[in-house]
């Protein structure tokens, strides 16, 4: 029966995470706990030659510098390694591994430099250590690429060759059809391994259908503390521990490994949580960089489906797993001028509009304690009414501004019985139909602010860039740090408290601005009816 060595890359992939600093004490903490599990191989962090030394950090520019922070530790029976990402730490920055704390290196590197990574590999194989080969993004390979690849490693004879689902796309079918590939055709001797990502929820259970395929060749899983690691994370060790204990007759340890995730680890991710998440769900259903999401949502004006699409149309091929931001801001491009146009419901709203005067209903508490004052405006001047993300009581809106998909969510029940118009932002997508007007949000939205989607101001710029020239208000009462100010609590962010004297204060200032356009009317009361500086002076 194969030995399965358990790797640990905390101290690397968990970088991603805090930009490598865990602190000298945790380096120092974590590397000693895996010791004391009993974990095979720890991997220390990157040598990275563009990063300068610092004792805090897991990322370091040489071998020398792994020696600063690891080299004086008694590392026992562990296996210790360092990771090279090919064409970012030159063969000069290596010492003989004789001098080095570090055992081998994992030399990681994309299929279009497998000829010169793995000619590197060859090099650091020379300087005495052992050396892994490391295939990025293993579901980027045909088989016949992977079987050149094969011919590079079986001349190289590296310690270990490894298959990294760098972007999580892998299901335990798909894993194995790589692994049987490498099993077959790879020398005897050479240890096969394999990289898990957590974009499907899947990195333990490819792990365990790594573990448990039935080979004589000696194979290594990696794993990380709590999962932690870049995007999804990884599979956790503690898991991958226990599992080898029980089905493998292996004897780690898993007391340090419970000790290192509650003094070092849980700490980070309480700052910045890694796992699951809708982000990597996308862009690994999409089998695409996760730039491309990150460009889609860095516009502001698209809805989860509306990037998905715009993801589905990512080509060529090749490109999708090397992220060319000329390829996604053609398709942004593409999607403005097309489904993303917003002209012709412009016009439309305009159409409707046309001829009555215009009456913006908002949540605040005096739209029910000014009812009067409302209802006789209403009965005299028949306006159009224009509620902003909710139904008021007591009052029958013909339009409602819908600019964000909870609130949306939250009425979805009312609107069903209600005769009214919806006029939504790009952001928010209908259920069951279709927006009878839908607006690019981007435009609307206060980007230099740290709210920078107001309801009320991003109503206001839309209809002055319709050209709208008077509107009437009813139920802005303004941001109080005190009370409830909103008609139904519950529409009242945690956050609004804390920042209403900046807020009134913006909101004053942007309408001061606004009325050289159009002319605003509160006709309830609102603290935004006056203009101020930040101290309440008037200005």
């Amino acid at each position: 029966m194969h030995n399965i060595g358990l790797l640990d890359c905390t101290l690397r992939d968990g970088g991603y995470v805090n930009d490598w600093k865990f602190g000298h004490e945790n380096l120092v903490s974590i590397f000693e706990r895996l010791v004391d599990a009993g974990v095979d191989i720890i991997e220390i962090g990157f040598l990275d030659e563009r990063r300068p030394f610092d004792i805090d950090r897991s990322i370091m520019p040489d071998t020398e510098s792994a020696d600063k922070i690891y080299g004086l530790l008694d590392k026992k029976q562990a296996m210790v390694v360092g990771m090279i990402d090919y064409g970012t730490c030159g063969i000069q920055n290596l010492q003989p591994c004789r001098e080095s704390c570090l055992d081998g290196i994992r030399v990681i590197f994309k299929k279009h430099l497998m000829c010169q990574a793995m000619e590197f590999c060859r090099q650091v194989q020379v300087l005495g250590y052992k050396v892994f080969s490391q295939l990025v993004s293993i579901t980027s390979y045909s088989d016949e690429e992977l079987m050149k690849l094969i011919g590079l490693v079986n001349e190289v004879k590296p310690y270990a060759v490894s298959m990294v689902d760098t972007y999580g796309l892998l299901h335990p079918e798909d894993l194995l059809h790589y692994y049987k590939i490498l099993d077959e055709f790879v020398d005897d001797g050479i240890q096969i391994g394999f990289h898990a990502h957590n974009n499907f929820q899947l990195a333990y259970a490819n792990a365990l259908a790594f573990m448990e395929k039935d080979s004589e060749r000696d194979i290594v899983v990696d794993g990380t503390l709590y999962g932690m690691g870049k995007s999804a994370g990884n599979a956790p060790l503690e898991l991958l521990g226990m599992r080898l204990n029980e089905k493998f007759y292996k004897n780690y340890r898993m007391e340090p490994m419970l000790e290192a995730i509650e003094e070092s680890i849980l700490d980070f991710f309480s700052k910045a949580p890694w796992g699951y998440k809708m982000f990597f769900y996308l862009s690994g259903l999409n089998k695409c960089h996760p730039n491309y999401v990150t460009y889609f949502e860095g516009k502001k004006n698209l809805s989860v489906s509306k990037i998905n699409m715009l993801l589905e149309q990512v080509k060529p091929q090749e490109k999708k797993l090397l992220y060319d931001n000329v390829i996604a801001e053609a398709l942004y491009e593409d999607y403005l001028a097309g489904e993303g146009s917003d002209e012709e419901d412009k016009q439309k709203f305009l159409n409707t509009i046309h001829g009555k005067k215009l009456l913006l209903v908002g949540p605040g508490k005096n739209i029910q304690l000014q009812e009067n004052i409302v209802q006789k405006f209403i009965i005299k001047e028949e306006p159009f009414i224009i509620s902003i993300n909710y139904l008021p009581c007591g009052v029958d809106p013909d339009c409602i501004f819908v600019t964000n998909g909870k609130r949306y969510h939250d009425m979805t029940l009312e609107l069903k019985k209600a005769d009214v118009k919806i006029l939504a932002t790009s952001n928010v997508e209908a259920r069951c139909g279709s927006f009878d007007f839908v607006v690019n949000r981007a435009p609307l939205l206060e980007t230099e602010e740290r709210i920078i989607d107001n309801s009320f101001l991003m109503l206001v710029k839309f209809l002055c860039g319709l050209g709208v020239k008077e509107v009437f208000c009813a139920g802005f009462d303004g941001y109080s740090d005190k009370e409830d100010n909103y008609c139904n609590p519950a529409m009242e962010y945690f956050f609004v408290k804390q920042e209403a004297s900046h807020l009134n204060y913006h909101m004053k200032k942007r309408i001061a601005e606004f009325r050289n356009n159009i002319e605003i009317h509160f006709i309830t009361y609102s603290a935004y009816d006056a203009v101020e500086d930040i101290n309440g002076a008037a200005i």
